[in-house]
């Protein structure tokens, strides 16, 4: 099982995204989440820095400028996505990466407490 450390630059990202209110409550994250070519789309205008501030984690061991560097996405590359939090813990929690789970819903309460 790949090893996975917390990005604080991604952390910051996502709490300057909920504090400036640019958030989606409701969606299915399912059909939200990003997709390979979004992923694309998003590496043609940004850089492999801005594009790992979309995923709260980062494996151990993967190349620096590749996907496999980034996982726990949260948002859709614009807004940050309640349901994208709520996948973060629950995925983080059920293969026991504490750090990565403990990020996702510090995030999920302070979204919480943003919206009301």
């Amino acid at each position: 099982m790949a090893s996975y450390s917390v990005d604080q630059a991604a952390v910051v990202r996502a709490r300057r995204l909920i504090e400036a209110r640019q958030y989606v409550l409701d969606s299915d994250w399912g059909v939200v989440q990003p997709r390979a070519t979004n992923e694309n789309d998003y590496l043609d205008k940004h850089s492999w820095r801005e594009y790992g501030e979309w995923f709260l984690g980062r494996t151990e061991g993967a190349n620096e400028e590749t996907k496999a560097r980034y996982a726990f996405a949260y948002g859709d590359f614009r807004r940050v996505h309640r349901s994208g939090l709520v996948a973060c813990v629950y995925r983080a929690s059920e293969w026991r990466h504490k750090d990565v789970e403990l990020a996702a819903h510090d995030l999920l309460q302070l979204l919480d407490q943003v919206a009301g």
